[in-house]
């Protein structure tokens, strides 16, 4: 499965180059969502600055049994600072996001997704469903193609915001039991990666 951001004016005489040398960082700038609590969720940058990983520990939404009417929609919005080396200017170029599935026979789960720059207008959203019954780990990738990606603009901080959202609907299953699907897993283990593509901004003068 596969995703597309829309392109909004990447800056056009920035040259494509490898990850640069030097500190990357990623601060969370704010937290909001039924499905990431402030302090639920956790971000740390790669060594080799390629990418970086949010770990959620409360994500999870839930339908049948039990659950509560609200459990069945879950969302999160982070806005993210990236810090990154003068110079150099940043987008993401695809993202894997892995979660567990408790699905009942004929209960349907939904990841949803959408990123953007501040002041610039949302992506469309990406969606993949999963189909009971199902109870396994599970992982999709939203890809861009290099001529789509978005770059944040030279020489400006703009705050990076993920806009996720997942879902769990009882469909055709047995309403007594319970479906549900998380953003994590089963032992806190696996990340949501956010791959980065760089280019280096060009020199003024």
């Amino acid at each position: 499965m596969t995703g597309c951001l829309v392109t909004l004016s990447p800056s056009a005489t920035a040259t494509a180059t490898a990850a640069p040398p030097g500190r990357v960082a990623v601060d969370v700038a704010s937290v909001n969502g039924s499905g990431c609590r402030p302090g639920s969720a956790t971000v740390a940058v790669a060594p080799d600055n390629s990418a970086f990983t949010v770990t959620y520990s409360e994500y999870l939404a839930s339908v049948g049994g039990d659950s509560l009417a609200t459990a069945g929609r879950k969302n999160c919005l982070l806005s993210l600072l990236v810090h990154v080396p003068q110079g150099y200017t940043y987008a993401v170029s695809h993202v894997d996001y892995r979660g567990y599935a408790q699905l009942e026979e004929g209960a349907v789960g939904t990841q949803k997704a959408s990123y953007y720059f501040q002041g610039m207008s949302q992506t469309a959203n990406r969606t993949h469903q999963f189909h009971g019954a199902l109870e396994d780990n599970w992982q999709v990738t939203d890809t861009t193609g290099i001529e789509a990606l978005v770059f944040a603009p030279c020489g400006e901080q703009r705050n990076f915001n993920i806009n996720t959202e997942l879902r769990a609907e009882v469909g055709t299953s047995d309403k007594t039991k319970t479906s549900y699907m998380t953003v994590d897993s089963t032992d806190g283990s696996i990340s949501t990666v956010y791959h980065f593509s760089w280019k280096q901004c060009p020199v003024r003068r």
